[in-house]
């Protein structure tokens, strides 16, 4: 498999840009889906095409997506691709100043809430699903007692897991469909 592409953000008015909820699925949609048009995205995320090309304009000022023009058969139709395969953010380097801080929570949220929304629309769906899938299926908690250096171990695992699993990750797999893993590891407030 290939190396994935990363964007790094660390700039407030970046992650502030990409906490936008219908950016994060335009981003999702693009890194899942491949290169797509305003109108096509506009359709599956039921939003105004004049909404879209806004927020990919947006989204392109920071480098998030990027223009697919090889890819248009005439002049009107305008192709979108994600600009990398990846997000990453470091909370401890958004600590330092208030802005930033405040930026990468709201991104953070989004984030949170965009998966609590997607595991409410499987649970909602479940029932429609092949038993295979159902019981291939894990939804679980724990309640540890750990150390610093212990939880950032466990971070490093969990993350490594998912690494390998998505090295494995081959979407023209016969049988192979769209599986999110969500996993978190954190002090219990």
């Amino acid at each position: 498999m290939s190396e994935r592409r990363v964007i790094h953000v660390e700039d407030p008015s970046a992650l502030r840009a990409i906490a936008h909820p219908l950016r994060l699925k335009i981003i999702g949609m693009l890194r899942s889906e491949g290169p797509l048009t305003v109108g096509t995205l506009g359709e599956r995320l039921d939003a105004a095409s004049g909404s879209i090309s806004y927020h990919l304009a947006t989204l392109e000022r920071h480098g998030f997506v990027e223009k697919a023009p090889e890819l248009g058969r005439d002049g009107r139709e305008r192709w979108w691709r994600a600009s990398a395969d990846y997000t990453t953010i470091d909370a401890m380097e958004l600590q330092g100043d208030p802005a930033t801080r405040e930026a990468g929570l709201a991104l953070r949220r989004t984030i949170v809430q965009g998966y609590a929304a997607e595991t409410i629309a499987y649970l909602d769906g479940e029932a429609d699903l092949d038993p295979e899938w159902i019981e291939a299926s894990t939804q679980s908690d724990d309640l540890l007692w750990l150390t610093a250096d212990e939880l950032r171990r466990l971070s490093a695992e969990l993350d490594e897991v998912v690494r390998r699993w998505h090295d494995h990750s081959d979407r023209d797999r016969e049988g192979a469909r769209p599986v999110r893993a969500i996993y978190s590891a954190f002090l219990r407030p």
